[in-house]
């Protein structure tokens, strides 16, 4: 039999012809087969075509396909179609219709053949809904799933009224039945995707983490630094009062004054420390390699990149991230960066997906930012984004209350580990340790102790340093602090032979990480000359 082209049905042709419920019940088996196995995300195209077909079928001017996402949220219309010159209802939030949703919603089917005369009174709205567009026939068939609502399908007429005689309905609910276990079946498939790959996620976060601090256990306590000095226990006071707040910090200083011991303690003050601390050494990666490093890649991102791997934003995430010598990240990584602290968003390497993180930074450096910013090499609107609350750490040169403090410090800790009991400092050791000038900070205490108590034969420390420089010795400087910086590395190069690590090295001379320095050597134009490479 040929399909109806106009549905014209009154009292008297309401009823289906055997031919047309043979037909019929041919493309409801034809539905059942085409859902069976249908893959979750071709469910909802799929369901808008078996809709057109229904509608060409029985000559419908409009068929749509609904859901109620929540047990008490409003209709969401997944897909809808019509013929005739009629307008598809728009996908997403269906029409405010009070009566009409919460009769559906309550289980009860809604045969309305004649549009205004079949609704009850207190069907204002939808009247006046019906008025307005032209409905003049409906048909609501609620969609259960294991005894629960789960949506609805509708069927209308709009230039003529017609009858919904029962087979037809009975036959239409099957149809919704098709389509509504074939949905139901495409949200569990979707859920389950969805936890699956959340739990992967997380798998790989924990291993993420796990490596991260496999590599890191013990380098830190988190405990705040004791100190005698009333400059730094200033310092420490900021800390204090900063750490609850979540707020962003930068930490200002000299290469060795102790600025990722106050990250730390900034960490375990905080609300986030039972999330981990995450560190970046921007002066320690190829600029090639520090967006994955902080961003995270896809499998394939570029060459070498054999598997996924989480950035360090991602394994941060409701923790601290501190990253350590931010002056020296590279200007096309400072804009992506920015937008991270702006909307807590980002992409992997070589990924489309948008990841949102929740992270509180912290920001260390030994540069003036604000002259790179002057100069150029650094963001201004990253700037200021990192300087919320700067907190500037003094030269161990000008807390000199502390020396004693820490040597101590450092001698306890290394009694431990090296089993070398230290009952006494020599009082010459302890007046050499007072009296330098500690270019290197407290990095470099701690480096002339060790080498001190690897050297000491019985429980007296005993540490030989150069002279401490005279008054006259002592001049105004008349070079740039650059050019003073360069001319310092420079002589430490030449008297190691331009060999930066190892024992005698450069960077050990320096007392200074040989990452740190080849970052330095790099920003003063520091190369070794031709004539010293064999």
């Amino acid at each position: 039999m040929q399909p109806r082209t106009q549905a014209t049905p009154g009292p008297d042709n309401a009823d289906i012809s055997p031919a047309e419920r043979l037909a019929f019940e041919r493309l409801l088996g034809d539905l059942s087969a085409q859902f069976a196995d249908l893959p979750a995300e071709r469910v909802i195209e799929e369901i808008a075509g078996a809709l057109q077909r229904l509608a060409d079928f029985l000559g419908f001017d409009r068929s749509s396909f609904g859901e109620f996402a929540t047990d008490d949220g409003p209709f969401e219309v997944l897909c809808s179609v019509a013929r005739g010159g009629i307008e598809a209802t728009l996908s997403g939030l269906g029409p405010s219709l009070p009566w009409y949703f919460r009769e559906l919603r309550a289980g009860r089917m809604i045969v309305l053949s004649a549009i205004p005369a079949d609704l009850p009174p207190q069907a204002t709205v939808e009247a006046e809904y019906c008025r307005r567009i032209g409905l003049r026939s409906n048909l609501g068939i609620p969609l259960r799933i294991s005894g629960r609502v789960i949506g609805a399908i509708a069927f209308t007429a709009f230039h003529h009224t017609r009858a919904w005689p029962e087979d037809l309905i009975v036959r239409l609910k099957l149809v919704g039945e098709v389509l509504a276990q074939a949905l139901a079946r495409s949200r569990r498939e979707a859920a389950l995707a969805a936890a699956l790959a959340e739990i992967t996620r997380l798998k790989e976060r924990l291993e993420a983490e796990n490596h991260y601090l496999r590599q890191t256990a013990g380098i830190r306590s988190g405990r705040v630094p004791a100190s005698r000095s009333p400059r730094f226990n200033q310092v420490l006071e900021e800390v204090r009062a900063v750490a609850p707040t979540g707020a962003t910090v930068l930490l200002l200083g000299e290469t060795g004054t102790g600025k990722e011991v106050l990250a730390d303690a900034i960490h375990a003050l905080s609300g986030r420390r039972d999330r981990p601390m995450i560190k970046v050494n921007c002066a320690a990666l190829p600029a090639s390699l520090i967006e994955a490093e902080l961003f995270g890649r896809e499998k394939g991102a570029y060459t070498g990149a054999l598997a996924r791997q989480m950035g360090r934003f991602e394994l941060a995430d409701g923790g601290t991230l501190l990253l350590d010598e931010v002056g020296e990240l590279p200007l096309e990584l400072q804009t992506k960066l920015l937008r991270v602290l702006q909307d807590g968003s980002f992409e992997r390497v070589g990924g489309t997906r948008t990841i949102r993180v929740k992270v509180r930074l912290i920001s260390a450096t030994n540069r003036d930012l604000a002259r790179a910013v002057r100069q150029g090499s650094f963001r201004e609107d990253l700037y200021y984004r990192l300087n919320v609350f700067p907190i500037a750490l003094p030269a161990l040169r000008e807390r000199r209350e502390d020396i004693a403090l820490l040597a101590w410090e450092f001698v306890n800790e290394l009694s431990e580990s090296m089993g070398k009991p230290i009952d006494h400092i020599a009082p010459d050791a302890m007046a050499a340790l007072l009296a330098h000038s500690w270019p290197g900070n407290v990095r470099e205490l701690r480096n002339v102790i060790e080498r001190a108590m690897i050297l000491t034969r019985d429980r007296t420390l005993r540490v030989v340093l150069g002279a401490a420089p005279t008054p006259a010795a002592v001049e105004a400087p008349t070079d740039t602090l650059e050019e003073s910086e360069r001319a310092h590395i420079l002589l430490a190069l030449e008297q190691a032979r331009w060999r930066i690590r190892g024992s005698g090295g450069a960077a050990e001379r320096l007392a200074i990480k040989p990452t740190t320095l080849e970052s330095r050597m790099k920003r003063l134009g520091l190369r070794r000359p031709a004539s010293d490479i064999s």
